[in-house]
């Protein structure tokens, strides 16, 4: 029997604007869907629409008429590699950190410069440049400290670093404390203007922008751009920025340079992830579905980064030495970048591991503790012995199961009476400022409106777990407690081919601020469904008023196996390639139960009515008659034979006449779904007039 349990979930659908969508449309020879989502992502003007469609059209001012310290930090890394004086990078453990500091190495080092870097411990330090780092970079005679995606709220290590005569240059992305520390120069977008096309920039954009913009200054930018433009595109995606404004034009390019990148480091992570062969996490589904067959790419799309690279050097920050991925982004010597990458990779299945066994004892607990979520409206959850640097990989996951705010932590290895955890919220929940309301009972803290870091002495957190349930009740109605699915417009399956999925590549690079296309359709037929790889559904699904079939994959579904065989789908659209055969799949992101049926809707007032539609690639006409005191349901295939039903009734006739008909029993296959067709059919027509 299918399992009645669907994922939570709550469908949020876009305005339409159907005239403005064929102005677009027929302005840049775009399918109508597409046209209705450059709408749905605030692009309406021909001019927003060829800057978002030809990024490289669109006017980039130079960054140092942005930035207002970024000329004083070209000064002071100009005069500090002439002297030869020693400069020492802060960076940080995750993707983003990490990358920024391999840029700056690789290219101040061929620049010429003295330099070296440090990263904090996560396990025992945790985020940002500390005292003891200054203290250890003056004892190594370091005369300019450079921050990377961290620094703008570490008010007293630099400070100390003053009072040692250090000189220091903050790169970061993060938001503006109310205080900002007294370094020499400040790199920062969120200290621009907002309308600045640089205003999006991660940490790996502020160090991008700064090695261009010196090398340039020195005279020495040729053959320096590109390879810094890759680690840019790997750090950008992996840190989920915004891909908008300058950060969609340049990963745009970086992600056409990656399949054949000049970088060790990268060629071998490509290499080890299996990345080189799959365009769209395709390999993946290869290897799930039996489809062998690779295609080679010109270009690397988001997903390959996000769900393949990204994970491989945030795993290594998360529960390793980051010293790994810094030599891998660092080394020119193929055989240290694939002794680095196989590290990535088998960190990385550690890191899934650990992930997976503590997501299972959560939900465990969820269930054991019989906890009322609708009630609570939020998931606090505190075991002992889980990892640090994962949790919030589970608390994500965890949002997504349950609709709910999550915070999870653990107790610390070296005090048992301390709880460290991770957050991550819901559109209508502000993480941080839910941690500001409990701020009394929190030791540090720290966050944006969508996650969050805290800790907390173990005796608080029952007072915790209230304070947080006091807060998420201001803010959050039982309707809330699903997770939001934003659809952007209805595509059938009669709508799906090659130069749809094409077109969409042209909204490429998709991520943040700009997601992939979410399209629907409705009256889905579930034709065969299967459980393949690690927990996913592969299913075969038709229309009624289609003859055709289509391929999908939900991922990670098991839970919801078997799904009700006529039900509504959300999707994403991907290419498979099979044999040298292109063809275009679906990627299921939402399921909800098709419009429920009804004779008595169709009776009365609507006889007679007639309708048309395929079932199992075969064409049907159907109709409902009047016979005798009775209304009667009649579906005819192309040879003229007749099914013929009484409603109400569980049998029917089956012939080219009455009198040759046999008697069918139609709660039985082949007949049960014919007729669940037809009435679906009919129910559309029903509802145009």
């Amino acid at each position: 029997m299918p399992n009645d349990r669907l994922p939570l979930q709550r469908w949020e659908f876009y305005p339409k604007k159907p005239q403005l969508a064929k102005e677009l449309a027929e302005k840049f020879h775009l399918s109508p869907l597409l046209a209705q989502v450059l709408i749905n992502r605030g692009i309406e003007t021909a001019t927003q629409a060829k800057e978002f469609l030809e990024p490289e059209t669109q006017f980039l001012p130079d960054p140092l008429d942005e930035f207002p310290d970024l000329g004083i930090s070209l000064e002071l890394l100009e005069k500090a590699i002439a002297s030869q004086g020693k400069i020492a990078i802060c960076g940080d453990y995750d993707a983003d950190g990490m990358t920024s500091t391999a840029l700056l190495l690789r290219s101040l080092r061929s620049l010429g410069a003295k330099v070296d870097y440090a990263i904090p411990s996560r396990m025992t330090e945790g985020y940002g440049i500390n005292c003891r780092i200054i203290e250890e970079f003056h004892t190594e005679n370091v005369q300019l400290i450079l921050t990377v995606d961290n620094g703008i709220a570490a008010l007293e290590p630099i400070e100390r670093a003053r009072e040692l005569g250090l000189q220091v240059i903050v790169t970061d992305h993060h938001d503006i404390p109310p205080k900002l520390p007294p370094a020499n120069a400040i790199l920062n977008p969120k200290l621009i203007r907002e309308t600045s096309p640089y205003r999006g920039v991660a940490g790996v954009g502020v160090a991008y922008i700064l090695a261009v913009c010196l090398a340039q200054k020195l005279g020495k930018a040729k053959g320096l751009v590109k390879p810094m433009l890759e680690l840019f595109t790997l750090g950008t995606i992996a840190d989920l920025a915004p891909l908008t404004g300058v950060n969609r034009r340049w990963v745009k390019r970086g992600l056409q340079l990656l399949p054949y990148s000049q970088l060790a480091g990268v060629q071998a992570l490509i290499q080890v992830s299996g990345v080189e062969s799959s365009s769209n996490s395709s390999l993946k589904y290869q290897q799930l579905t039996g489809n062998s067959k690779l295609r080679t790419q010109n270009s690397l799309n988001p997903e390959d980064i996000g769900f393949r690279l990204g994970p491989r050097i945030n795993a290594i920050g998360r529960i390793s030495d980051p010293q790994i991925v810094i030599d891998l982004l660092t080394t020119d010597d193929m055989g240290i970048a694939l002794e680095r990458a196989m590290q990535c990779e088998q960190i990385n299945l550690k890191r899934q591991k650990l992930c997976e066994e503590i997501e299972q004892e959560a939900i465990a607990w969820c269930q054991q503790s019989q906890i009322d979520l609708q009630q609570e409206r939020v998931l606090v959850i505190v075991q002992p012995n889980w990892h640090h640097g994962v949790i919030g990989i589970v608390a994500s996951r965890l949002v997504e199961r349950y609709g709910v705010p999550v915070f999870i932590g653990t107790y610390e290895e070296e005090d048992r009476g301390h709880i460290r955890g991770s957050a991550r919220g819901i559109p209508e929940f502000d993480v941080f400022e839910a941690l500001l309301f409990c701020e009394d009972l929190l030791g540090k803290f720290g966050g944006h409106k969508a996650a969050g870091g805290f800790s907390l002495p173990g005796k608080n957190l029952e007072q915790f777990r209230q304070k947080l349930s006091e807060f998420a009740h201001k803010l959050l109605q039982p309707e809330h407690l699903k997770p939001l699915l934003k659809i952007d417009i209805q595509a059938e399956i009669s709508d799906i081919n090659l130069e749809l999925y094409q077109q969409i590549q042209a909204l490429q690079p998709c991520g943040i601020e700009n997601s992939a296309p979410v399209f629907w359709m409705s009256d889905v037929r579930i034709l065969e469904q299967q459980i393949v790889g690690k927990g996913h559904i592969k299913l075969t699904i038709s229309q009624f008023r289609s003859p055709d079939k289509i391929k999908a994959i939900a991922w990670r579904w098991r839970d919801y196996f078997p799904l009700p065989t006529r039900v509504d789908l959300a999707y994403r659209l991907r290419e498979n390639n099979f044999n040298g055969s292109k063809t275009v799949e679906l990627e299921i992101l939402g399921v909800r139960p098709g419009k429920p049926l009804s004779w008595q809707s169709l009776t009365a007032e609507t006889i007679p009515l007639k309708a048309e539609f395929y079932h199992n690639q075969k064409y049907y006409t159907c109709g409902l008659y009047p016979n005798n005191s009775l209304t009667e349901l009649r579906i005819r295939n192309a040879e003229g034979k007749v099914l013929a039903v009484p409603l109400g009734k569980t049998t029917g006739l089956l012939g080219k006449t009455r009198e040759d008909a046999v008697d069918v029993n139609i709660l039985q296959p082949p007949f049960s779904s014919l007729v669940e067709v037809a009435q679906v059919a009919l129910e559309r027509v029903k509802d145009r007039l």
